[in-house]
């Protein structure tokens, strides 16, 4: 895992991004922020479980599945099996040492 401060994240709306192997975090005193580093792992041992690209391709279908059934994307974006599995555990910094293989598939 290795962080990155991105200037580029300043301008959108997020925290930070997971993509295999990096981290990417809008503020540098972010690096500090377990819970979000933490929500960010979660996404890179989903990441890993599928081989990277196939959780990219799932990721967005998921999204789009959301988005045509919801209507709104903030909401679309929340329903996603990845986030909905990393927000509930993002807390729990033991939750990687415990977590099972595909643990996402109970957020489905």
């Amino acid at each position: 895992m290795i962080i990155i401060c991105q200037k580029p994240l300043k301008k959108l709306k997020i925290n930070g991004i997971a993509l295999f192997p990096f981290i990417f975090i809008r503020n540098p005193e972010d690096k500090k922020n377990n819970v979000l580093i933490n929500h960010e792992k979660i996404h890179l041992r989903q990441q890993i479980e599928m081989l990277i690209i196939f959780f990219y391709i799932f990721y967005v279908i998921e999204y789009y599945y959301w988005l045509i059934r919801l209507k709104n994307a903030d909401q679309a974006y929340l329903r996603i099996s990845f986030e909905r599995e990393a927000y509930v555990n993002e807390h729990n910094m033991e939750y990687l040492n415990k977590r099972r293989f595909w643990g996402f598939r109970k957020y489905l």
